[in-house]
């Protein structure tokens, strides 16, 4: 149980649930499939897969949780390829001009009678929620996944106080003060060879590095041209790799070798318990690098959370 990529949320008010209490919330808004007519459909399904039966997965105070989603599938080019055909046959058999309003509701009939017939895309995505750390963490790849998952999880708690952390100083401006040697670089953080620059003008263009020396002259100069950087790869503590943009969303995370091996002397053959030790230690190191990544970052900015 690695996640690939981390969206974190900070709660802005102490909030605080149990495992039971979570469980009993999500069970009321279990995944159930698409019924014939519908394009889609998403529930909490068990974290654990075919290994376990509960929708929460529990480990030292961390909840784990899963979402899934499923999709109709209907090629644009087939529908669009049935509508045409339906408007000429009317229009041959009437005479009549076939206008665009008639061709939407002629659309929306020919993908209710396509649904039942179509294929259908699943797709989960998981989260935990560190009540003591004060954190809901989702694996995700864009921000808009994320927040459908907080959304979805906010409507079966009916209340979930979060919002993406805020620091101090804009994060472009820290990562191009790092590499122009304008800002200390933390004692945790190695560059990777990647990263991303922004002309900040309207119509400023975009470059992308990868596999060079970012301390390289052809980086500085498009730094000292007014580029920022809104995006690195980064090595925090010689443990974990990761890209980070400046939205703080973590992408492309790789946990290191020191990790994976306490995994595998684990000796048992249970996957249930694999997983459970898996989300354990890579809580435990997440733990550590968000609080430590946000003071990188100048601090995080906690003027709109509640303390208790």
């Amino acid at each position: 149980m690695w996640f690939r990529n981390a969206r974190v949320f900070r709660f802005t008010k102490p909030f605080d649930i149990s495992a039971e209490e979570l469980e009993e919330k999500l069970q009321a808004d279990t995944f159930k499939p698409c019924g014939p007519q519908e394009t889609n459909r998403q529930g909490w399904v068990p974290p654990l897969g075919k290994h376990g039966e509960l929708l929460v997965h529990s480990a030292d105070g961390y909840h784990l949780i899963a979402l899934r989603k499923e999709e109709k599938i209907l090629p644009g080019a087939v529908v669009k390829e049935a509508v045409e055909e339906k408007a000429e046959a009317i229009e041959i058999d009437q005479g009549r001009k076939v206008r665009r309003k008639e061709k939407d509701e002629i659309k929306e009939q020919v993908m209710l009678e396509m649904l039942p017939q179509a294929f259908s895309k699943n797709r989960r995505s998981f989260a935990y929620l560190a009540p003591k750390d004060g954190v809901l963490v989702v694996d995700a790849g864009s921000a808009k996944q994320a927040e459908d998952l907080a959304s979805t999880l906010r409507k079966s708690l009916g209340s979930l106080p979060v919002r993406p952390p805020a620091v101090e100083q804009a994060p472009a401006f820290t990562f191009t003060g790092w590499l122009n040697e304008s800002i200390d670089i933390p004692g945790k953080v190695v560059l990777g060879n990647e990263c991303e620059l922004k002309d900040p003008s309207e119509d400023g263009g975009v470059v992308r590095c990868k596999g060079l020396d970012l301390k390289a002259d052809e980086i500085r100069s498009h730094l000292d041209a007014g580029m920022q950087v809104t995006k690195l790869s980064l090595t925090w503590d010689d443990n974990v790799s990761f890209v980070l943009d400046e939205e703080l969303g973590i992408k492309r995370l790789k946990f290191g070798e020191t990790l994976q091996e306490q995994l595998d002397d684990i000796d048992t053959d249970d996957a249930a318990a694999k997983f459970d030790a898996a989300f354990t230690l890579m809580t435990l190191e997440l733990s550590r690098l968000i609080p430590g990544l946000l003071e990188a970052m100048g601090g995080e900015d906690r003027s709109a959370i509640v303390e208790e």
